[in-house]
C-alpha cells in the first residue's frame, strides 16, 4: 500500500511505515494523518505482522503538522491524532528517527515503544512558542518517559535537544551514525519478528497497562498474561525447541 505521502510495506513479519513528504520535513497534514490511521488499523487486523518500523523519508523524521493550513481549508481536527493511532497498535513499534523530530513529530515518536536515533537528529516540543500546547500525547507520554521535571523543562522552554542528550535522559534508547541507522533498525525489528508474537504483545500490554495500575494490580496482570501464554502453541514450540537444541519457529498460535 502506498499513497505517495505515506508508504506501507510488509516484509516477512515486519510492517514498514514511511512518512513520505520529505520536501516539507514530513509534516503531517490531514491526508497523511488519515492514511497513517488506516495503516495502523490494518496492522492490528493482520496476524502476519509482528513488529512495526516507523520512519521518515529524506532528511527529517517529522517536524510538525500543517495544522494552520488544514484549519483554513476546513479539513477537520489537526492531523487526526496521529500519535494516538500509532499508540493503538497492539504489536511493538520501533521508530527510526533519522532526522529532526519536532512538535507533532516528536509526539509520533513518543507513541512508539522503542526509539532509535541518528546522531544528527534533534528533538523538541516547541508548541508553546506558537501559543499552543501539544495535543496528541506530548504532555502525557514525555513525563512518563523522562520524568516530570525534565518534561516540564522541555515543554515550558520549547527547548530543542540533540540525540546525545535525548539518549542521556532516556528519550531514545540508541544513537547511531545516520548512515548506519536504517540497517541497525532493520536488524532490531527482524530479530524481534523472529520471537513469539503473543510474547511480544503480552509484554507490551503488561508494561503499558501496568504503568497505570498499583504495583499489586500490575503484578496480577503480569501473572495472568504469563499463564495465558502457556495456552499457546508457541509456548509449546519454545519448550520443544529448547529440548531439541534448535531455533524455535513461532507461528503466532
Amino acid at each position: 500500500m502506498s499513497s505517495g505521502i505515506l508508504s506501507y510495506e510488509v516484509e516477512g513479519h515486519v510492517a514498514f511505515i514511511t512518512l513520505n513528504r520529505p520536501e516539507t520535513g514530513n509534516t503531517l497534514d490531514n491526508e497523511m494523518a488519515w492514511t497513517l490511521r488506516d495503516a495502523c488499523e490494518r496492522i492490528n487486523q493482520d496476524d502476519g505482522v509482528r513488529v512495526v518500523l516507523l520512519q521518515g523519508a529524506g532528511e527529517d523524521f517529522c517536524v510538525g503538522t500543517d495544522e494552520p493550513r488544514d484549519r483554513v481549508k476546513g479539513a477537520g481536527p489537526p492531523a487526526c491524532r496521529s500519535a494516538s493511532a500509532v499508540a493503538s497498535i497492539l504489536k511493538p513499534v520501533v521508530a527510526a528517527i533519522q532526522g529532526n523530530a519536532l512538535g507533532h513529530g516528536l509526539e509520533l515518536a513518543l507513541a512508539c515503544d522503542i526509539r532509535l536515533a541518528a546522531d544528527g537528529a534533534r528533538f523538541g516540543l516547541p508548541q508553546v512558542e506558537a501559543g499552543l500546547v501539544p495535543h496528541d500525547g506530548g504532555t502525557q507520554r514525555l513525563p512518563r518517559l523522562v520524568g516530570r521535571g525534565k518534561a516540564l523543562e522541555l515543554l515550558l522552554t520549547a527547548a530543542t535537544i540533540d540525540a546525545s542528550e535525548a539518549r542521556r535522559i532516556g528519550l531514545v534508547s540508541r544513537v547511531a551514525p545516520r548512515a548506519e541507522l536504517a540497517a541497525e533498525a532493520r536488524r532490531l525489528v527482524e530479530r524481534m519478528a523472529a520471537m513469539a508474537p503473543f510474547s511480544l504483545q503480552f509484554a507490551k500490554e503488561a508494561v503499558n497497562k501496568g504503568m497505570e495500575l498499583a504495583l499489586e494490580q500490575g503484578l496480577r496482570l503480569e501473572a495472568d498474561l504469563y499463564f495465558l501464554m502457556h495456552t499457546t502453541r508457541d509456548r509449546t514450540e519454545g519448550i520443544t525447541s529448547f529440548l531439541e537444541k534448535r531455533t524455535p519457529v513461532f507461528e503466532g498460535r
